[in-house]
């Protein structure tokens, strides 16, 4: 993937953590995305992500996972609090202040959408080498190519 111009990424939420609707009902529309327990989901957020790149807010672990949303990253990468809350199910030992190990971003909803629905993003020819999509990937944070965020937002649209 280019590094030069806007980014796109596709990123993972169970609707019972944080649904696009609880990020809607949100301060501003806007959520901490806590909780990524992936080194490279968290590279992701920590050395790719720019305030104002595109997001596609999926939906996953539910009846019908899919994209549910638009937004964009809404801030700089900054350390997750959860890793340090005895409470959290986040909760890291080996992270200390000092150095957090769990970096977020924060995460605007502009709009909510239809349920464009895993089924109908695989049923896609051209949607085929889109990373979400691929055998075995489980990441919950994913880059998405321009030209599958250009057809994605066409699919949400009609």
């Amino acid at each position: 993937m280019s590094t030069a111009g806007p980014q796109f990424w596709l990123m993972k939420s169970e609707p019972q953590e944080v649904s696009v609707d609880d990020a809607l009902a949100a301060p501003k529309s806007t959520v901490p995305w806590t909780g990524v327990r992936n080194y490279q989901a968290r590279n992701f957020m920590r050395d790719a992500m720019r305030v104002g790149n595109g997001v596609l807010f999926y939906h996953s672990s539910c009846a019908e996972p899919g994209i549910v949303g638009i937004g964009e990253v809404a801030s700089g990468p900054y350390p997750d609090p959860t890793q340090f809350d005895r409470k959290s199910h986040y909760h890291d030992p080996a992270s200390k202040p000092e150095a957090p190990r769990w970096q977020l971003v924060d995460v605007k909803v502009l709009r909510k959408t239809r349920n464009l629905t895993l089924p109908e993003l695989r049923a896609d020819p051209a949607l085929a080498d889109l990373v979400v999509l691929k055998k075995g990937n489980r990441l919950s944070i994913t880059p998405v190519e321009p030209r599958h965020w250009r057809l994605i937002l066409k699919r949400l649209d009609t």
